[in-house]
């Protein structure tokens, strides 16, 4: 199969070494990658801000990019949650409708496409998840605590098969950062606040690490970690499975 990478404009321009290490990950587990050349942002932050219209430039150039790839793989669940729930602006022909069926997270591509569990990682740290709400409430990349439903976690999953990694329990497993895109300008104090009680979470609880799927969040996180001078590393989930350290 071949498969399309796609890196948002956020990883790109301020954490490339997500990109790489979700691009070696993947040929790792010996896949065709290709990264389409002249891709853009997908269109989400501006379709969140008001502006879907404004928008569609971005949605049309993701299509005209991605368009004969088998998959679409990107490190962001809300990337993924985006163009499969919110491409509905642009017409929905044969090619678009197979094209955003087949947009999938890393984590979910890995453990749903690939079937594997087990991709050799290597990672000696006790590791907190935070379950970015996108990927959890959006793709359902794992189960949510207001349902009554068994408990699952595709992140959860292939990080109980890395050597030497401890997942450690938080008190909220699912509570969101506060990041929300611009829900960290227009709303700051609460933005603040909420970043900082999942860190504490994190923190009362013994990570050493913390984990997700969005970078987004993460970044959020790392800002409030650095200004605090807190004991905590930030990675995204492309950078521990890709480690053999």
């Amino acid at each position: 199969m071949k498969i399309g990478l796609f890196i948002p404009c956020y990883i790109n321009q301020l954490y490339p070494q997500v990109g790489k290490a979700t691009l070696e990950l993947l040929e790792k587990l010996d896949v065709e990658v290709v990264y389409p050349l002249g891709q853009t942002c997908c269109g989400q932050p501006m379709a969140n801000s008001g502006y879907e219209r404004e928008s569609l430039g971005a949605c049309n150039n993701f299509v005209e990019k991605f368009k004969g790839f088998d998959y679409i793989v990107t490190p962001s669940g809300s990337c993924a949650y985006h163009v499969k729930k919110h491409f509905d602006i642009i017409p929905q022909t044969a090619e678009v409708i197979k094209l955003r069926k087949n947009v999938y997270e890393l984590c979910d591509f890995i453990l749903n496409v690939l079937k594997v569990k087990n991709v050799g990682a290597r990672f000696p740290h006790k590791i907190g998840i935070h379950k970015s709400c996108h990927g959890l409430r959006g793709l359902r990349l794992g189960s949510c605590s207001e349902k009554v439903t068994e408990e699952y976690s595709y992140i959860g999953e292939l990080l109980k098969e890395v050597s030497g990694a401890e997942i450690i329990e938080l008190s909220r497993q699912d509570e969101c950062c506060g990041f929300g895109g611009t829900f960290a300008v227009t709303e700051e104090a609460i933005s603040v606040k909420m970043g900082k009680d999942r860190i504490q979470d994190h923190l009362d609880n013994g990570a050493e690490v913390i984990t997700a799927t969005d970078t987004s969040c993460l970044m959020h996180l790392e800002g409030l970690v650095t200004r605090n001078n807190q004991p905590l590393k930030i990675l995204h989930i492309a950078e521990i499975l890709n480690s053999v350290n």
